[in-house]
């Protein structure tokens, strides 16, 4: 337990999907309303854009953005003498005020066949393990840093060392830890779908599989007690080794383009949910594990929840999320059970959710902030507020009763408390 501006917190959210990567908080002591206005506003700064998650350890968010233009000069001119025309930003801001700790700033330029209509990036999220900071760029530029002062402990360049492949909006993957290193998709070459690094020295631990990437992250799982790591790759998902040494299983889930983008959930009874848009759907998965051979059965499959660049919220007999690709996406209930559509809320536009104290924090593209419990025909709303009015298309960070949201132009802090 430690303080942070009078407020008690008691977990940190080191990674992308907060400490068990299924968008899950234990924290309590939430409000139950919201005023007209929304909740509290702590504080407010601006930053550049980017789609990067905020991760926080020890009272320190980190997280990743492209300088605007206005600063990019002073913020070179801290690190060379030679112009840069696209730097890229790993930043570590004061949890309580939002103040600037320090920020490591690097080149970043594009390679050819990278289209980036949607925003330049970054889009993946930091992770913090052990003393160090790591992250992802737009460009495949992994670093880790010292989280205390932003020194560079060990870098690569997942491109131009080992020919990564470059996807069209630039590479997306939040690295996970396992045991001493961390994993990350990489591609382009025959047996490098994913890899791993030291956490301490850099040092290629391993790399394995020949799956294409897709922009989605992979996701630690236990099946009858056997660890795996889910990996959604273009043409579905696959359970291998996190060691590197096997792949257990690999079930089809095409979707167009490729674009597996959204983390698979892990929930009760060995089941595993997969999502995805551009005429993917959804479709459940039930696990079994014995004697190292895994086996997979699908129990169902339905193209009435089609999740496209958000999460999905697994609570109880239902799985929560937005659905829909460029047009409406509505919030939408599915029975875990048999896949039937429960009920679909139109009060939000595309959302990505966070679960915590019962409750579920809603946050839309458009910058509305809800609250809202999931009930037997819909949502019932306690609070709802526009907070943003950039895209925002980052999930939210909750770390005890201290929220955190961003766009492609500020990060802001809010008491839910």
């Amino acid at each position: 337990m430690r303080a942070l501006a009078g407020v008690v917190v008691a977990l940190a959210w080191p990674q992308w999907g907060g400490p068990n990567r299924d968008f899950k908080s234990t924290a309590t002591g939430l409000a139950t309303s919201w005023p007209a206005g929304g909740p509290r506003q702590a504080w407010s700064r601006s930053l550049g854009e980017g789609y990067s998650g905020i991760v926080e350890d020890g009272g320190v968010l980190y997280t990743m953005y492209r300088p605007p233009k206005g600063v990019l000069t002073t913020l070179w001119e801290k690190v060379t003498s030679t112009p840069a025309a696209t730097p890229e930003a790993v930043i570590a801001l004061d949890a309580a005020t939002g103040s600037t700790r320090w920020e490591h700033v690097y080149d970043a330029p594009w390679p050819g066949g990278m289209s980036m209509e949607y925003g330049p990036g970054p889009h993946s999220t930091p992770l913090v393990a052990g003393d160090l900071v790591y992250a992802i760029g737009v460009t495949g530029r992994l670093h880790a840093l010292n989280k205390t002062t932003g020194a560079v402990a060990w870098a690569h360049d997942l491109y131009r060392e080992f020919g990564g492949m470059v996807q069209g909006r630039g590479y997306s993957c939040s690295p996970i830890a396992w045991r001493t290193t961390l994993v990350c998709s990489v591609g382009g070459r025959p047996g490098q779908a994913l890899m791993a690094f030291d956490l301490k020295t850099g040092a290629v631990a391993w790399k394995a599989y020949d799956f294409e990437p897709s922009p989605s992250s992979p996701v630690l799982i236990s099946v009858d007690g056997q660890e795996q790591l889910v990996f959604f790759h273009t043409k579905g998902a696959a359970g291998v080794d996190p060691a590197g040494r096997a792949v257990y299983w690999d079930h089809p889930h095409a979707t167009d383009y490729g674009l597996n983008i959204a983390l698979p959930v892990w929930g009760g009874g060995n089941r595993l949910f997969l999502s995805s848009a551009y005429s993917g759907g959804s479709r459940m998965l039930r696990l079994r594990q014995a004697g190292g051979k895994t086996t997979v059965e699908e129990l169902w499959f339905t193209n009435k929840l089609r999740l496209h660049i958000g999460n999905a919220l697994w609570l109880g007999d239902r799985v929560y999320a937005s659905s829909g690709d460029f047009g409406p996406s509505f919030v939408t209930a599915l029975d875990a059970g048999t896949g039937a559509v429960a009920w679909q809320d139109r009060g939000f536009a595309r959302a990505t959710l966070l679960w915590a104290d019962g409750k579920v924090i809603l946050l839309d593209e458009d910058g509305v902030l809800g609250l809202a419990t999931p009930g037997p025909t819909g949502l019932q709303v306690h609070g709802k507020a526009s907070v943003l009015t950039n895209k925002a298309w980052t999930a939210p960070t909750l770390v005890g009763t201290r929220l955190f949201v961003r766009d492609r132009a500020s990060v802001k802090a809010f008491d839910l408390g």
